[in-house]
């Protein structure tokens, strides 16, 4: 979130909720949606560590609000985030760990614990490919999150199959 916010702050001056709107509008419904307390709580955060500063702006019938703005430590905090390469190998996956200890422990089948998720991401994907023909449609940003997320599941339904296949010939003929 912060860099996010730090980003959309590169464009120019902004209040929190505005940001929360930006963010929203970018990224469509798919994307779990920020929280104003979250934005400005982080904004506080990013202001404390000298990467963004407010402005306390006087609004004559409404309460005041703080315009934000990035710092050139900000910006120098933004250059840094897109020159590094996002490095995100899932080996510490949890549903992966519980299938690991599953019958380590002998406190659930692995195999009902594959078909539960396999269901949990089947709904997923038809939430996700409802929001892809609805709201989302002339949302191209939107379009290629959502498009993302349904084949990073349809990996992971690859995968929990060929779980599925070891386990049961590990297991043998029951």
């Amino acid at each position: 979130m912060r860099l996010a916010l730090l980003a959309l702050l590169s464009r120019g001056p902004a209040h929190g909720y505005e940001l929360k709107r930006d963010l929203e509008q970018l990224l469509g419904a798919a994307y779990p949606q920020p929280n104003v307390g979250q934005i400005y709580v982080t904004l506080g955060r990013l202001e404390k560590t000298g990467l963004i500063e407010g402005e306390e702006i006087a609004q004559s019938s409404r309460p005041n609000k703080k315009i934000y703005r990035l710092t050139d430590a900000g910006t120098e905090a933004l250059n840094a985030w897109f020159e590094e390469t996002t490095d995100e190998a899932r080996v510490r996956d949890d549903f992966f760990m519980k299938l690991a200890l599953a019958s380590h422990t002998g406190l659930a089948d692995r195999i009902s614990l594959i078909n539960r998720q396999r269901r949990e991401y089947l709904v997923t994907m038809r939430t996700l490919s409802k929001l892809s023909t609805t709201e989302n449609r002339d949302n191209r940003i939107a379009q290629l999150l959502i498009e993302g997320a349904m084949l990073h599941l349809q990996a992971d339904l690859d995968w929990l199959e060929r779980c599925q296949e070891e386990l049961e010939e590990l297991e043998g003929p029951q």
